[in-house]
């Protein structure tokens, strides 16, 4: 079933489809069915490698046409379970019953009863998440953030000498560099990639109440916990939870929540100083043709890719608060309430994709306007008094500080006259004189 953009719900899959399709494929009902499809199949073979005795007269060779049915799982397939599911009346169920199906195709028929042996549904949902969750995240998300982070790391170095005004509280500072400023925010980002590596993609695995108890009662000389550690890692590629109730505590999927919600928060916070910097006129935006910034002001040109950005990110970061604040509690062994809300996983990463997607777009547009950084550098002479005082300090200078704050705060405006002329009165050496000359808000900078 293709969504049709004009009658979706959602704008992640209505307005901004064409963003987020790629998402399809890890987050969508039918990638849930077919990542499900996937850890079954998956858990059978691994039966079969153990072997178990029943199994093993399996041929090896049969395991490449088992897993071509979740490789090559189509929309009819995940029709087709869903109309079993109509009967069933439940959805993981409903998958046994398809592999079922394509056993008899195979010619395995013998061996269908060992389809979710001993395995609760939760077994399948707590492995068949986040393995949709780590796909999904390296292959369509991450490549997205590191190519913004990647573009902010340009604009560092592209404005590494670029001198602007600082502004704290809103008010004229010591001066600073334009390429600094953006270096802050791409290091920031580079520190929570870090930790956000860190966060295993952990699943639950162990049976109904999570101590493998049909498994044991079964097969009591097999270590099931050995291999069920074993399959999650080396079939599945992620960490298995040990112990647990019948599910997933969820303590490290709300770790890797919160961490997307920190990076997407510096993302926040950089959209807004860019917003900021083009109301100022440190920046323009490149016009596209036939773009209309206002339906009634013909001259703007609004910064509406920050703020589309700024937007998702805080409707993404909202969800994600959501689900690491709520995902963890579960009542005793097991309630329902974490079903309903792990289906919504990919929308907050659907949010938080549309806004990176705006921020690549919106950084290109930028054209840096020098001459108004100069121009409110030379408006703001004051600034170099924090400078002049310190090096009076240095010299021993009776109250620079107080002078200083003397000079600054009449009325009358502080220009490069001003502090030329003050630097006259002082009580210093010509060559102290000479090194306070040199000092503007162009080259106090810092390092």
């Amino acid at each position: 079933m293709q969504l049709n953009d004009l009658t979706a719900i959602s704008p992640v899959d209505g307005r901004y489809r064409r963003v987020t399709k790629d998402l399809g494929a890890y987050y969508s009902e039918f990638a849930l069915i077919q990542y499900r499809v996937e850890v079954e199949i998956e858990y059978f073979i691994a039966l079969c490698e153990i072997p178990l005795p029943q199994l093993s007269a399996i041929d090896p060779a049969t395991f490449e046409g088992l897993r071509k049915v979740y490789a090559d799982f189509s929309e009819a397939d995940a029709q087709s379970i869903k109309d079993i599911e109509k009967t069933t009346n439940h959805d993981v169920k409903a998958v046994e019953y398809f592999i079922k199906e394509q056993f008899d195709k195979l010619g395995l028929s013998d061996y269908k009863e060992f389809i979710h042996f001993g395995l609760t549904s939760q077994d399948i949902n707590n492995t068949a998440v986040p393995l949709s969750l780590k796909r999904g995240l390296h292959g369509a998300v991450e490549p997205v953030l590191l190519e913004v982070n990647s573009l902010i790391q340009g604009m560092a170095e592209t404005w590494k000498d670029v001198a602007m005004l600082a502004k704290t509280h809103g008010q004229p500072a010591s001066p600073t560099r334009l390429g600094k400023e953006m270096e802050v925010f791409s290091q920031r980002i580079n520190e929570q990639l870090i930790l956000l590596g860190d966060v295993p993609f952990a699943a639950k695995f162990g049976g109904a109440t999570g101590n493998f108890n049909a498994h044991h009662v079964a097969y009591p000389e097999h270590d099931w916990i050995a291999f069920g550690n074993h399959f999650v890692s080396e079939y599945l590629g992620l960490k298995r939870s040990h112990p647990t109730t019948q599910i997933e505590h969820y303590d490290h999927l709300a770790a890797l929540f919160d961490a997307l919600k920190r990076i997407n928060t510096i993302l926040i916070d950089f959209a807004r100083d860019i917003w900021q910097y083009v109301s100022m006129g440190y920046f323009k935006q490149k016009i596209k043709a036939g773009e209309i910034g206002s339906s009634a002001m013909p001259h703007k040109v609004n910064p509406i890719d920050f703020e589309n950005a700024e937007g998702n990110l805080g409707i993404a970061n909202a969800l994600f608060e959501h689900l690491s604040a709520k995902l963890p509690i579960s009542r005793l062994q097991r309630d329902l309430t974490d079903s309903t809300v792990l289906r919504n996983v990919g929308v907050p990463i659907g949010h938080t994709l549309i806004a990176l997607r705006s921020l690549i777009k919106g950084i290109n547009k930028l054209e840096l306007n020098k001459e108004a950084l100069d121009a409110d550098l030379e408006d703001n002479w004051a600034v170099v008094s924090e400078a002049i005082q310190t090096i009076l300090r240095r010299e021993g200078y009776p109250k620079p500080y107080e002078a200083l704050k003397g000079l600054t705060r009449t009325n009358e405006k502080v220009t490069s006259i001003t502090i030329r002329d003050f630097i006259e009165t002082l009580n210093v050496s010509e060559e102290v004189k000479a090194e306070l000359r040199g000092i503007s808000p162009f080259n106090y900078t810092g390092v």
